[in-house]
């Protein structure tokens, strides 16, 4: 009796197939493994393919049909052709796997956020994604802790909720009085019918936290939500532009981005992401050109496996060295009790993540000088944490306007210094001192 696999065990019986019939598949001008909704493979080559590689083709479809069940098409389908490998490869998540350079996984996924398809990084402005694998971290506080600060050192700086299932971040930068009439949501549910721009003019608040510089504020929702949850179960839709051309969410949102900081103008923008490996995270981290993504970490196994899942799907898509120069591990919410103590583990941890799935190797007797590598002391390694202390004060974000109006430089410096100096320097500015 054939004892059938698991999801899991697919790209390793294909690969060890491959690696068999290395010569020929080498030979080949490309090869997608095609992995459909449903987790059924097979193979797509090009049509223009020589009658005698596709008869050898099909044989190892064939022969792959049965050690894949139930993850495989029937076996005399197995083989399908296609014009090109963009062509093959349109509308999956398509990256090589390694090992092969004209070998490709093309991923159908029922979402669009695949956290695999890194864009390049914007040029214009620099944008900070604040992200964390589980809620609760203080990142919000954080984000608004933050642009208070580059405010009062005058920058302009442009802040936008993209927790759109957890609303909240715009309380603690504007007062009720304040809040636009209109937010991100609406923004994306009317622009697929061609309204974004009678909305855009009336999503953006002046803060008055601003000092020295501005704080332009776009929420997830405007002063009055309405019917939020059936908008909110909209956004994610793509934008028809045509019969055959359809503009993705992300790509809507991040037109939608660009527009905001053509009207604006800012010197940053901050990103609060929502927590967890779902499509919005991934569109916010891996979509928006961001320069810098702020990864928020307590210390226990919760956020060392989930951060383990994604470092891991980078570095299985190849996308490691894409996207490890833009990290910065933060270390949330340290405790009052035994802080360095709690540090020291968070620090060891973190390192043991990058250099497991980020950092590069270097063999015995070489210098490295070359390969992104850090030891575990050097603090301007990505996975030595900027630490946040833990305050009780700072822990309500509806509160934290009122505790922002009041509150002296001396005292952010106190529970988020390192994390400012550290976004201080990236900028390329001078650490601010009182």
């Amino acid at each position: 009796m054939t004892t059938q696999i698991t999801f899991d065990k697919i790209l390793g019986i294909v690969s060890e197939k491959l690696q068999a019939e290395h010569e020929f598949v080498q030979s080949l001008d490309w090869l997608v493994v095609n992995r459909d909704l449903n987790g059924r493979t097979r193979f797509i080559v090009p049509e223009t393919l020589a009658k005698t590689d596709h008869y050898k083709m099909a044989a190892l479809g064939r022969e792959l049909a049965g050690p894949l069940s139930p993850h495989s098409n029937p076996a005399e389908q197995m083989v399908i052709t296609d014009t090109n490998r963009d062509a093959a490869c349109k509308g999956a998540s398509a990256h090589l796997i390694t090992g092969w350079k004209n070998v490709w996984l093309a991923d159908r996924l029922a979402t669009e956020g695949d956290w695999a398809s890194i864009k390049p990084v914007n040029e214009a402005t620099k944008r900070i994604v604040f992200f964390s694998i589980k809620g609760g971290v203080g990142r919000s506080t954080a984000v608004a802790a933050t642009a208070w600060s580059l405010a009062q050192a005058g920058k302009r700086v442009l802040v936008l909720d993209l927790d759109l299932e957890s609303p909240g971040l715009s309380s603690s930068l504007l007062p009720s009085e304040k809040q636009p009439t209109y937010g991100i949501t609406d923004w994306l549910v009317e622009d697929l019918v061609d309204n974004g721009d009678h909305v855009v003019e009336n999503m953006v608040a002046t803060s008055n936290l601003s000092h020295d510089g501005e704080i332009y504020v776009v929420p997830s929702h405007g002063a009055d939500p309405g019917d939020y949850v059936s908008k909110l179960s909209r956004v994610w839709m793509p934008r028809v532009i045509s019969m055959t051309e359809r503009e993705t969410w992300s790509s809507r949102l991040r037109r939608l981005l660009d527009d905001l900081e053509a009207r604006v103008k800012p010197d940053v923008v901050l990103l609060d992401s929502r927590a967890g490996i779902d499509e919005v995270a991934g569109a916010c981290v891996t979509d928006l050109g961001a320069n810098l993504i702020l990864l928020f970490a307590l210390e226990g196994t919760q956020t060392w496996s989930g951060y383990r899942i994604l470092f891991n799907h980078w570095q299985r898509s190849g996308n490691a060295e894409t996207i490890r120069e833009r990290l910065q591990m933060v270390g949330a919410l340290i405790p009052d009790t035994e802080p360095a103590a709690y540090s020291a583990r968070l620090r060891e941890d973190s390192y043991t993540l990058f250099a497991d799935h980020l950092y590069d190797d270097i063999p015995s007797g070489q210098d490295g000088t070359e390969a992104f590598h850090f030891d575990i002391a050097d603090d301007t390694g990505p996975h030595a944490p900027w630490p946040i202390r833990w305050h009780r004060g700072m822990t309500g974000v509806r509160s934290l306007h009122g505790r922002l109006m009041d509150i002296d430089r001396n005292e952010v410096d106190g529970i988020f210094g390192a994390l400012i100096r550290g976004v201080n320097t990236w900028m390329g500015e001078e650490p601010q001192h009182e």
